[in-house]
């Protein structure tokens, strides 16, 4: 039996459609799902002579003299083993190491993805209990931390126990110890919640596998009561004298003459199953104590179906290892910022000190207001401390901000901490700086638009990206797609890619030679359009040929909340279209684009990439507050330079001088917005340049905006941008509109699609710009 089924990791069914996709995003572009990179220049005869012969002799001389050079001068300190030898495979059992191997690579990525952390997977061919632990224990000199996973229990137990003898490094079996710590952050809040103590609450256990022995005895580590615990499995309740069970369970075996569940659920007031789908009835439900926690946390079906629960015992708290529901117990709530905590401080191992401070860090955040990337995630809803937020968000960015520090403290309090934080203060600046560096950009605005779907109209539905795109975003539900195209183009290219979606049923179809709604479109067309050269000829062809028209006629009046489109085809001529149709915000002068760029080193903002080729300085002061308002739905907080190749007054030229005058408007209209310039793009990108040119500088660290003096600027940071830094681009992000309208370039792919639908969901759920600029004083601008 597996040491555990990890909680969420098969939230749901996988079908045959899924299963290709997973496949194919495992093969292309290239097998796998990490690789290795140089993190210093290799340009030069110089450099190599740095990073190999001879200069990397002075490095392997200084670790020679002192070992714990090593954390200074190798990546050590910050590279995880992810260790398997493929006994038990999330749900999939005794696969062996090889087949194991993308599930490692899977959390290889994780800890990357939200600690920072490098991982090496090591998938081993041994069975033998000392042999395996020979040759993970032979690797100490490699890594700063052992993650132990997928080993069948009972074996994992002992391999544990026997590395955490012999390494001086952290070992930490997160199938035990992780769900552990995630499930004793939700019974302390329910506790609370519920007014018990932990002291004297019944505990009922379904399953008594290496999951659920492991979340009992930490709960017993937070103050439950053996005498109070109840575990049964597939053969019934654990009893004193009772066949078949390992040396972990006697320790819970009872003196009881009860057989089954339904035996010993009367009056719990938790319970906790790790076992099967429905084992925990309704009827057994309503036997419960007064304001039970349930926690059915098998997957892809939990012990009791949330609904069935509620119904049978509405004064109930719920937790699934699922992620439609709320309160989902997953275990990156905490492993990759624990090693980040133990790993920081050089921690020899992660003791008990350590999981208990993490397990009150995410019992504490429950608590705490909703972070604004949080609420943006749940449509501006605040999700105060309750029974539907017993425990935290999985993408709340401020798991990394209290977990770490708090794992790093009981460390240096433990003793355990070689390498102890001096400055706490600078130390969780750094674990701040992270957050906004990673990949969580996109996350609040795929929550909130998952949160309250709108429809979504696509201009070029027949387009393989598209439906690529709408495959997912209705699996995701991100929106309510609309496709505007033929419909034996569609059927016939949905079979073709093995597309499961279906117009109808998934999607609607707009079918652009035979809409009832044809001559409706037509009269809105010429209403908006008649006194701009738009004949009743050309506008009956446009709205049957066009359906950029088309999509932006269904946003006008009302058919829709949003549009995409220009996967073909040029900017400007699909611009026209909708300044025609949709027209501006009331009080914006004209359009303009932003573009996401996430880098390696972060995410920022460039604008205008393509609209206003010279725009006026009232122009850039009101581009500048539009910007803000949208940048601030991905739970950033701008921090804006106005960019030129003058630098604080070094240059008076017409450009400088415009940028200069945008900085005061924006100053007089918007005092309390971080912006300064005008400045050069290295003195925007850096603190330590800043600060040498002007230390009185209003902009405070990197600038995550730059706003351009011009389109030709805007757009060659951009396209450079995207190539030399290898960055993933969101958008052109069209702003000023009176609906949301954006216009895709051909080279999108069906995941910038993805993201482009998220961002226009959000602003759909939103006010419009004009309410900004109002709010602002700067309506209209051009009149400043």
């Amino acid at each position: 039996m597996a040491c555990m089924k990890k909680i969420g990791d098969m939230a749901q069914p996988v079908t045959s459609d899924f299963a290709s996709s997973a496949l194919d995003y495992h093969r292309f572009p290239k097998p796998g799902k990490l690789e290795i990179r140089a993190t210093k220049p290799l340009g030069t005869q110089h450099d190599l002579g740095l990073a190999y012969s001879p200069g990397v002799a002075a490095a392997c001389l200084a670790i020679a003299g002192d070992p714990a050079e090593a954390t200074e001068l190798t990546v050590r300190q910050n590279l995880v083993a992810v260790v398997t030898n493929g006994t038990a495979v999330l749900g999939l059992g005794n696969i062996g190491p090889l087949a194991a191997k993308p599930v490692m690579e899977g959390k290889a990525v994780l800890f990357k993805k939200f600690a920072g952390i490098d991982v090496f997977d090591i998938e081993i061919a041994e069975n033998d209990v000392d042999r395996l632990v020979d040759i993970v224990a032979a690797l100490e000199p490699t890594f700063g931390g052992i993650n132990l996973e997928d080993i069948k229990a009972p074996q994992c137990f002992e391999v544990e126990r026997k590395l955490r003898e012999r390494m001086s490094i952290p070992v930490f079996h997160d199938d035990q110890h992780g769900t552990a710590i995630i499930v004793g952050a939700a019974v302390l809040n329910a506790m609370e919640l519920s007014g018990k103590s932990i002291e004297s609450v019944r505990i009922v256990s379904s399953g008594a596998g290496a999951a659920a022995l492991a979340c009992l005895d930490f709960l017993v580590e937070l103050g439950a009561k053996r005498e109070n615990i109840f575990v049964t499995d597939v053969e019934g309740v654990v009893y004193k004298g009772r066949p078949s069970m390992n040396e972990r369970m006697l320790i819970y075996a009872r003196d009881t003459n009860a057989r089954r569940l339904d035996d010993v659920i009367g009056g719990a007031d938790v319970f906790l199953g790790l076992s099967a789908g429905g084992v925990l009835t309704p009827e057994m439900a309503k036997k419960m104590g007064a304001r039970p926690l349930i926690m059915a946390l098998a997957n892809p079906t939990p012990e009791i179906e949330p609904e069935a629960a509620h119904l049978a015992r509405p004064d109930a708290m719920i937790c699934t290892g699922r992620s439609d529901y709320p309160n989902q117990v997953n275990n990156v709530l905490c492993f990759p910022y624990i090693f980040r905590g133990a790993l920081d401080v050089a921690a020899s191992t992660i003791n008990e000190a350590m999981k208990l401070a993490a397990v009150r860090a995410i019992a504490q955040l429950a608590h705490e207001p909703p972070s604004d990337v949080v609420a943006r995630a749940y449509d501006g809803k605040s999700r105060l401390f309750g029974a539907d937020s017993l425990i935290p968000s999985p993408f709340d960015p401020r798991l990394i901000l209290r977990i770490a520090p708090a794992v790093a403290k009981a460390a240096m309090a433990t003793g355990v901490a070689k390498k102890p934080i001096v400055d706490f203060v600078a130390y969780e600046e750094t674990l701040s700086r992270f957050v906004f560096r990673s990949g969580f950009v996109m996350k609040p605005l795929m929550q909130a638009a998952k949160a309250d779907p709108r429809r979504v109209v696509y201009a070029e539905g027949e387009d393989e990206r598209v439906l690529r795109a709408v495959q997912t975003i209705v699996e995701e539900g991100i929106a309510k797609p609309i496709l505007i195209g033929r419909p034996d183009v569609i059927e016939t290219r949905l079979e073709r890619f093995g597309l499961s979606v279906r117009p109808g049923r998934d999607f609607e179809l707009v079918n652009p030679q035979d809409d009832p709604r044809y001559r409706d479109y037509v009269a809105t067309y010429l209403e908006q359009a008649g006194r701009r050269g738009v004949t009743p000829d050309a506008a009956r062809t446009l709205v049957r040929t066009n359906s950029t028209v088309i999509a932006a006629l269904a946003v006008k009046r009302g058919d829709a909340d949003a549009m995409l489109c220009g996967l073909d085809g040029r900017f400007n001529s699909r611009l026209g279209y909708i300044r025609d149709i949709i027209g501006l915000a009331p009080g914006v002068t004209d359009f303009s684009a932003m573009s996401l760029m996430i880098t390696s080193k972060g995410a920022f903002f460039i604008t205008d990439t393509h609209v206003r080729h010279d725009p006026a300085d009232f122009e850039i002061a009101e581009m500048a507050l539009m910007c803000a308002r949208h940048v601030r739905r991905f739970g950033l907080e701008p921090r804006i330079a106005l960019v030129s190749h003058s630098d604080f007054g070094t240059d008076d030229a017409p450009s400088s001088l415009k940028m200069r005058r945008a900085v005061e408007i924006l100053r007089q209209r918007a005092p309390e917005l971080e912006v300064d310039g005008e400045m050069q793009a290295d003195t925007a990108l850096s603190q330590t340049v800043r600060d040498h040119v002007l230390p009185s500088s209003r902009l405070k660290g990197e600038a995550n905006v730059l706003v351009m003096p011009s389109l030709d600027a805007a757009n060659i940071a951009y396209t450079m941008t995207k190539i030399m830094a290898d960055a993933l681009p969101v958008g052109p992000i069209l702003i000023g509109g009176a609906k949301p309208a954006h216009i895709l370039i051909p080279s999108t792919t069906a995941r910038g699609i993805v993201n482009m639908t998220a961002v226009a969901v959000g602003e759909a759920q939103s006010q419009s710009d004009a309410k900004m600029l109002a709010d602002a004083g700067l309506m209209p601008l051009a009149h400043i």
